[in-house]
């Protein structure tokens, strides 16, 4: 158990700026402000809703980790992780994600618990509220407690982690550096280490089990079928790069007729080129391919963040007309995919896919899930944290994000019944081995840039498409966002999956009034996680008649924000 000394002492080296508070939400920022360089890694906000807390990276690593041991103590010693990361973000932040032991984001219900030690005014005051955690959660004394911790490629990230070492020092906290991983494989072996000898063992817990497990799952969905060609993947420069790399050496080779992944933006020597006009927030934000792509005409490309935990996927026309292929479209693709293998496998009546989605995923993929492949949808609210809850519900749930975060989850009862299946022809047989060869691939913690990647060329191998194919499954509603500032964004309260405000009173009902102007029109307001500001996205039949409806929202919000 920590030393309550060691903690005063290692507290006392990184006061709380007084005009600071921290908040753990689903959106932060990075922090620029030298006033606080020398508090601790505490602004748990969590930037874009994928559970990064976005630092200045001089900031110690502390009271997060004094979090992190009550919770590893209160989970009698199981392994907790730590990724230094600020994914997607330019090469100057920073932050931190933790993963809980079975892989997946930090207990909701903990968050409090971080903000309230993030945000003690003294170092006897985090001490005292250390201690009340300790007892309210009735954590013996005796328990011990194990974190593991890796890094990406930033340049501030060896720094971090010595303090975070400083830190678990102070609360005599065991721990394993994994040197530089992808925060999907730091994911990957927190899982891995909690279930080693357990009936839900889920592979070797090293980066090597890593790469052996995806390479032998990738060769048995395949069952011999040919990829459509090569695949060019953006790596934003960031640790996605040498990790690809290391994952290719592992598959078959294009030779032997392996996939041929040819990798480009994948220097790491250079932190400053991280993210920069390339990756996957580039792709999607901007709408185009990265400046250094020279993808041919009808070449199928990807795009990964800065730390390897989401995809986007795009091409060129032959006209030259840009084409994205964004999570909304590899969440159907998987959808459609499972739920034929289902119904091929005799499983269909045993297993109830089904997909989850935010309120930001484009209205047509939508309507294609429910109309044409006959699978239940759920929106949640924005936050990756809430679609992996949703997706649990399912015997096999489907959630990505447009921004390409995202897996597929298989139940428990939904692997046993896969598992245990018996065949009754050689046409079930075929496709409950790929079926199989699937939950293997998919890295189910948390969404995984690299083994998305492979899910969909597997699935693009099986039906024999190439991206234009892919494209062709539905029409993608033009849509716009807009950012409206206003005076006061707590006034702004959303309620129905963030899809309607309950108040201000009345703005929900011109919205709605606007709204049924425009043929297939939607739209919704919500507020920033981060800034007083509102987003205001809006869909219609036309370009023409989206933006017109988005003007009009957002008339209305900017009325009623003053």
């Amino acid at each position: 158990m920590a030393d309550n000394e060691a903690i005063l002492t290692a507290s006392a080296r990184y006061p709380k700026p007084a005009e600071r508070t921290f908040q753990y939400g689903t959106a932060g920022v990075s922090n620029s402000n030298p006033k606080l360089h020398n508090h601790v890694l505490s602004d748990i906000d969590l930037v874009q809703n994928e559970g990064v807390c976005l630092v200045n990276p001089t900031f110690p690593l502390l009271e997060p980790n004094v979090t992190l041991l009550v919770i590893a103590v209160k989970l009698n010693g199981q392994t907790i992780g730590v990724m230094i990361t600020a994914s997607h973000n330019p090469p100057d932040d920073n932050g931190v994600k933790l993963v809980d032991p079975m892989g997946e984001m930090l207990e909701e219900s903990w968050e409090a618990y971080g903000t309230t030690l993030a945000n003690a005014p003294s170092d006897d005051k985090l001490l005292e509220a250390y201690n009340n955690i300790i007892k309210e959660c009735h954590i013996k004394s005796d328990s011990e407690a194990s974190v593991i911790f890796a890094r990406d490629t930033r340049a501030s990230g060896a720094h971090l982690i010595s303090i975070l070492v400083e830190a678990l020092k102070a609360t005599t906290t065991g721990y394993t550096d994994y040197k530089l991983l992808t925060t999907p494989q730091l994911h990957y072996i927190t899982r891995c280490l909690n279930t080693k000898g357990t009936h839900y063992e889920y592979g070797e817990p090293t980066e090597q089990g890593y790469y052996e497990k995806t390479a032998n799952s990738l060769k048995a969905a395949m069952q011999d079928r040919q990829f459509n060609g090569s695949v060019t993947v953006d790596c934003a420069n960031g640790v996605g790069g040498p990790k690809l790399r290391e994952l290719i050496k592992h598959l078959t080779s294009p030779s032997e007729g392996g996939l041929e992944i040819k990798v480009v933006n994948d220097d790491v020597l250079k932190p400053e080129r991280l993210n920069h006009q390339c990756g996957a927030d580039f792709v999607k934000t901007n709408q185009r391919a990265p400046p250094s792509s020279h993808a041919a005409p009808m070449t199928r490309c990807a795009s990964l963040d800065g730390d390897a935990d989401r995809i986007v996927f795009y091409f060129n026309d032959t006209d030259g007309t840009f084409r994205l292929l964004d999570g909304d479209r590899i969440a159907t693709l998987a959808a459609l995919f499972i739920g034929d293998l289902s119904r091929n496998a005799g499983l269909g009546e045993k297993l109830r896919v089904g997909v989850v989605q935010t309120a930001y995923a484009n209205g047509a993929s939508t309507a294609y899930v429910i109309q044409d492949l006959r699978l239940p949808v759920v929106c949640t609210a924005t936050g990756v944290k809430h679609l992996h809850h949703a997706a649990t519900k399912f015997d096999v749930g489907v959630y990505f994000e447009a921004n390409g975060h995202g897996t597929v989850v298989f139940s428990d009862l939904a692997l046993k019944r896969i598992n245990r299946y018996e065949p009754q022809s050689p046409a079930q047989s075929s496709a409950l081995e790929t079926l199989r060869a699937l939950t293997a691939l998919i890295n189910q913690t948390v969404g995984d840039a690299l083994s998305d990647l492979l899910l969909v060329e597997v699935i693009l191998a099986h039906k024999g498409w190439g991206p234009k194919e892919w494209n062709l499954t539905y029409t993608d509603l033009p849509n716009r966002l807009i950012r409206v500032e206003v005076a006061d964004r707590s006034i702004f309260k959303a309620v129905d999956a963030e899809r309607r405000l309950e108040s201000p009173p009345g703005v929900q009902a011109q919205i709605d009034a606007a709204v049924g102007k425009f043929k297939n029109g939607r739209s919704f307001a919500r507020a920033s996680g981060t800034e007083d500001a509102v987003r205001v996205y809006a869909e219609a039949a036309t370009r023409s008649e989206t933006e017109d409806l988005a003007q009009k929202v957002a008339t209305i919000v900017r009325q009623a924000g003053g």
